[in-house]
């Protein structure tokens, strides 16, 4: 009697017009609340393995003179025979009884510097080169980096490290295909 009694109350909820608004047909479930993970970082060293400069090529142009050398003449001095052995000795003894000391030899005639002709403007282009940043390659925990970076930052670089968890974003559903 209880199992019947039990049968008609399911059979009477089933028919009211409660029941049948709570079949409704379903609809999608709400989307997700997207909370963004608070980042988790740290300061680290890592090792610094190689520094190249990047150079920045600058190009300019300057007007200077220039001039075609015409040298001087070339004056030869005029030579002198030398004495012999015995006539130097004749003179070293006759100089010595007389007392007269004989003048040094005249130096040499100083030439006069080449003379500048045919002068003119002209443009002379010239490069300089500066460093405008440096390319760093450095390991951290084992892994191989690379970075531009402003200044050389010597033997070790400083890290910023960050870790935040992983999140896979949701498929989007397929579009019905005509």
């Amino acid at each position: 009697m209880r199992r019947l009694l039990e049968l008609s109350l399911l059979g009477m909820a089933c028919c009211s017009p409660q029941a049948m608004a709570a079949q409704e047909p379903a609809q999608p479930p709400p989307e997700r609340l997207r909370v963004s993970p608070v980042e988790n970082v740290k300061v680290d060293y890592a090792h610094v393995l190689r520094v190249e400069p990047v150079y920045q090529t600058l190009r300019a142009t300057r007007t200077e003179e220039q001039c075609d050398p015409v040298p001087a003449p070339v004056e030869r001095p005029a030579q002198r025979e030398e004495p012999g052995v015995f006539s130097r000795m004749v003179d070293s003894v006759k100089d010595f009884f007389s007392g007269e000391q004989r003048p040094a030899p005249a130096p040499a005639p100083v030439h006069a510097p080449a003379t500048r002709q045919n002068c003119r403007l002209v443009q002379v282009d010239r490069q300089f080169q500066r460093p405008i940043a440096y390319d760093v390659d450095y390991v951290y925990k084992g892994t191989k980096y690379r970075s531009r970076l402003a200044e050389d930052p010597g033997n070790r670089l400083r890290v910023r490290v960050s870790v935040t968890p992983w999140e896979e974003e949701p498929a989007l559903p397929a579009a019905p295909t005509p």
